[in-house]
């Protein structure tokens, strides 16, 4: 538990849950990349309402917005590419600043990889509260749900339903008898992602360890950043009991930020990963049926649908 009052960070008239935010002042970090091993400084600035969360590599002068569109790379990771720049390993950054409602910052990195901190969101919650967040007269927009977007790939899956509210079901099953099944659903607001996500680290199998390292891969990892799962149990403390799930539900987040609006509806994963979370994440946008935009999370255009919840056999998974 985090014991961040995001309530008492928001300034301004507006009601803060409508108008749309960026940072009081600007605020910078510096880590390693998980995969790249680099040492990199990371500085969010506060941005103007309606440009977004946009990543500029500093070294390079380019600038690569948060969006699915840019999506190059999933592998381990996800990598938003651009003008021959990419940003790697966005997704906990970008569940920090969605669940704290951040709509419009500019992420300045010189270096390829968002530092991976201690290999969850809380650092970045940390710095949000250091920075402040401010409140902008523009109304948000939401992206509701209107009808569900469903995705698989073998026996994993990926589904959104529509919903009042931004929830996520996550089971995750793997061949290791720690993790043979878990499984999460977690409403996410502000204050439920700070205690219940953000501290949730991301994990990896020892075994796989020399793999990733001999392919360029978690260079930087460590048991400083990263949970390490070894045949017979885990070789650094958890901080929950069934902190692998809530890392997953923290990944789709980050990963779901990139449809560029927040969003109303409930997601339901099985096995799923950054593929599927980007590809989900696409598919929303390209069905422009799916969706519609609103100015709170509980409208919902007149005419446009009767809310229906997400069907039982969906829920039992």
């Amino acid at each position: 538990m985090l014991g961040i009052d995001f309530a008492s960070l928001a300034t301004g008239t507006v009601d803060r849950m409508d108008a749309q935010r960026t940072l009081k002042r600007q605020i910078s970090c510096a880590g390693i990349g998980l995969h790249s091993g680099q040492k990199v400084t990371l500085t969010l600035k506060p941005a103007a309402a309606d440009t977004g969360i946009r990543f500029r590599r500093t070294d390079l002068g380019v600038e690569i917005p948060a969006s699915v569109s840019e999506v190059s790379s999933v592998q381990h990771a996800t990598v938003l590419g651009k003008a021959g720049a990419t940003v790697e390993t966005v997704e906990h950054l970008l569940a920090a600043l969605v669940s704290a409602g951040i709509d419009n910052v500019i992420v300045e990195l010189n270096h390829k990889e968002v530092p991976i901190m201690d290999g969850s969101s809380a650092p970045f919650l940390y710095l949000l509260q250091e920075a402040g967040i401010k409140t902008l007269g523009p109304s948000r927009k939401y992206l509701k749900i209107l009808k569900p977007v469903q995705i698989a790939s073998g026996d994993k899956r990926i589904a959104i339903y529509p919903s009042d509210h931004f929830k996520v079901s996550y089971t995750i099953s793997f061949d290791h008898p720690l993790l043979r099944h878990q499984a999460r659903t977690e409403r996410i607001t502000e204050a439920s992602f700070a205690d219940n996500i953000a501290a949730a680290r991301t994990f990896g199998f020892l075994k796989e360890v020399e793999w990733l390292r001999q392919n360029g891969l978690a260079l930087g990892g460590s048991l400083e950043n990263a949970i390490v799962i070894g045949d017979t149990g885990v070789l650094n403390a958890l901080r929950f009991e069934d902190e692998f799930v809530r890392h997953k539900i923290l990944d789709v987040v980050g990963d779901l930020a990139l449809v560029g609006r927040p969003i109303v509806g409930h997601v339901v994963a099985h096995r799923a990963g950054h593929a599927l979370h980007t590809q989900l994440a696409a598919e929303i946008l390209n069905d422009q049926e799916a969706w519609c935009l609103v100015e709170a999370p509980s409208a919902v255009p007149e005419g446009a649908f009767d809310t229906v919840g997400v069907p039982g056999a969906a829920r039992a998974h």
